[in-house]
């Protein structure tokens, strides 16, 4: 741990007084206050929480990237798109934006030679990278021109489907749906990022200034016409409140903030900050896929260095694996940066206010340092909307930062606090101590695996963290030419085909199966199919009451951890590494 942390704790008082006296805006706002046991313990609410969602995703990035709209008729909000022409696309000159103006000695030349994919970027052109952007293996993609790919909803070929990035995921009717199968609270995350923005066609956005802040504004008052209009749904401002639309069988939506640089576009951040919190916003992230004012972001995307590199002329050889542009990282390609001065203030001013602290995006040097900030507060609960457990991911995911290792998640346990588990295609290990069969990789099969981990071996309380329209695919499906591993197609050939012949675990009737999770209207396919499988999904469907219970945590006198620390080597022990001659062994089929 840096000695810089303490100074920065002493300095804004951190632990000068309980959560419930530090603030004159008061925890009335923020959760119940006062002792846990001094009031009659609450029926419990039953239902899913989904814990992060961009819901109004269309007026993101100055409003010129995302397809559809969250609201209207199906017919006009999920109309067939014209193949890109007004949308999922970058300007075709990328010079500005990839070519830094302010570095001396760094020109195009050597910025292309130190990390090639910008050079390729700026030599293809945008719609080149377009085109590309949304490709993942064994998927066509949603981006750049997609004019062949376009039968519209419901066309299987067209969107929406599991591998969508720039179509609308999250209609309201789909919304409804999923409420009307369980779904009972919503974090609807309000997001943006200027350098994404800036990249795309200035005819195509409908802010051509590109501000996060008036992104985040635009979409936080959405939400408020949106849960007008659905009698079905209404905002929640504090856990009371969150409590009583559940019991009234409706949807609760707690708003929340996602974006890299929303609060730097100020002087002072306590005045963007204010203005979100009276929008009703209860919970955000500090931080996105950029370093802030407040602290360091886990690295995973390369496009992202160009992105910080426009901004600290920074060339890193730290990094055992090569060069790393932007972020100052450590020899295990680690970025170093942690909470800085604004973002111990600003963690203080959410906790003396009852906010969920979301650490999604943290650094792991970031995540020692809030989990410091939450012990020295009696254990404040943090918080994971949106992540993976790294010790079972597959591939990529397992080796990059944005994943969370054991001891992280570990940390979140003893706050008290829960971790909302990304639904998407990236493929695991197997779980010793699961009921499920690790079969079709990508697909709910993988989900289960690391939901079962997370449960048993973990012991954290979870919750969905889908991120739909969040520039991200979600799980493949297990029938159907999509069907299974990305891998390579002996793989995908003996998953597809064992499924197919699996009759203990039949198809679900639904656009599920084929599709994958396409949209918000199929979260509960997602659970019920994992069900189906022999996971207990119970603790989903008691995740919306978990995660009031984080909530209220916050704001009541808390006694210490909420959980004993983990053995982290009994939570390695049970994850099965799969080499791939190993996978291929587990399938008898005819290639």
């Amino acid at each position: 741990m840096r000695h810089v942390l303490p100074a920065l704790l002493s300095a804004v008082c951190i632990a000068c007084a309980p959560a419930q006296d530090s603030s004159s805006n008061g925890v009335a706002d923020g959760g119940p206050g006062g002792k846990a046991d001094d009031a009659e313990t609450p029926e419990p609410v039953e239902g899913v929480a989904d814990l992060h969602l961009h819901m109004f995703g269309e007026h993101a990035f100055g409003g010129g990237w995302l397809h559809g709209t969250h609201d209207g008729d199906a017919a006009d909000a999920l109309v067939d798109c014209d193949g890109g022409e007004d949308h999922a696309r970058l300007r075709s000159d990328l010079r500005p934006v990839l070519t830094p103006k302010t570095c001396e000695g760094m020109g195009f030349f050597e910025l292309a030679w130190k990390m090639p994919l910008a050079g390729a970027m700026i030599l293809a052109g945008g719609g080149v990278v377009g085109d590309r952007i949304g490709k993942i293996r064994g998927s066509d993609g949603d981006t750049g021109d997609h004019e062949d790919r376009t039968e519209g909803f419901p066309g299987f070929a067209g969107w929406p489907r599991w591998d969508t990035i720039a179509h609308q995921q999250a209609w309201e009717g789909q919304l409804e749906d999923a409420w009307k199968a369980g779904l009972r609270l919503e974090v609807i995350s309000a997001v943006s990022m200027g350098w994404l923005c800036n990249a795309l066609p200035e005819e195509n956005r409908a802010r051509p200034q590109c501000s996060e802040f008036d992104d985040v504004m635009v979409q936080l008052e959405a939400a408020h016409a949106f849960a007008e209009r659905a009698e079905w749904a209404e905002i929640a401002t504090t856990p009371a409140d969150a409590r009583r639309i559940i019991s009234e069988g409706k949807l609760a939506l707690v708003l929340s903030v996602e974006a890299d640089r929303v609060m730097d576009e100020f002087d002072d951040w306590r005045v963007p900050f204010e203005a979100f919190y009276d929008a009703g916003v209860r919970t955000l992230q500090p931080v996105h896929s950029l370093d802030n004012r407040f602290t360091g972001t886990a690295m995973h995307n390369e496009i992202f260095q160009i992105a910080q590199y426009t901004d600290t002329c920074h060339v890193d050889n730290d990094c055992a694996e090569g060069i790393v542009l932007g972020f100052d990282v450590d020899e295990e390609c680690k970025n170093t940066a942690g909470l800085h001065a604004d973002g111990v203030a600003l963690v203080d001013e959410m906790m003396n206010r009852g906010m969920l602290v979301d650490t999604a995006h943290f650094s792991e040097r970031a995540m020692e340092d809030i989990f410091e900030i939450a012990r020295d507060r009696d254990y404040y609960p943090i918080y994971i909307s949106h992540g993976h457990f790294r010790d079972i991911m597959r591939g990529d995911k397992g080796e990059q930062e944005k994943s969370s290792p054991a001891w992280a998640v570990d940390m979140i346990r003893q706050t008290g606090g829960m971790f909302g588990l990304r639904t998407g295609p990236e493929a695991t290990h197997t779980f010793r101590g699961g009921e499920v069969a690790n079969t079709c990789s990508g697909s709910s099969r993988s989900f289960a695996q690391a939901y079962e981990f997370g449960r048993k071996a973990l012991g954290v309380d979870i919750g969905l963290g889908a991120d739909f329209n969040g520039f991200i695919q979600q799980a493949r499906p297990r029938f159907g030419e999509d069907a299974c591993s990305d891998t390579f197609r002996g793989e995908r050939v003996c998953q597809a085909n064992a499924q197919e012949n699996d009759a203990s675990v039949p198809r679900l009737g639904t656009d599920f199966d084929e599709l994958g999770l396409a949209h918000t209207g199929l979260l509960m396919d997602l659970v019920k199919d994992i069900e189906n499988m022999g996971a207990d999904t119970s603790q989903l469907y008691s995740s919306a009451e978990l995660y009031i219970r984080m909530w209220e945590r916050a704001g009541a006198e808390r006694e210490g951890a909420a959980a004993a620390p983990l053995d982290l080597e009994r939570v390695a022990e049970q994850v099965q590494i799969e080499s791939d001659p190993a996978r291929l062994d587990r399938f008898d089929c005819d290639l």
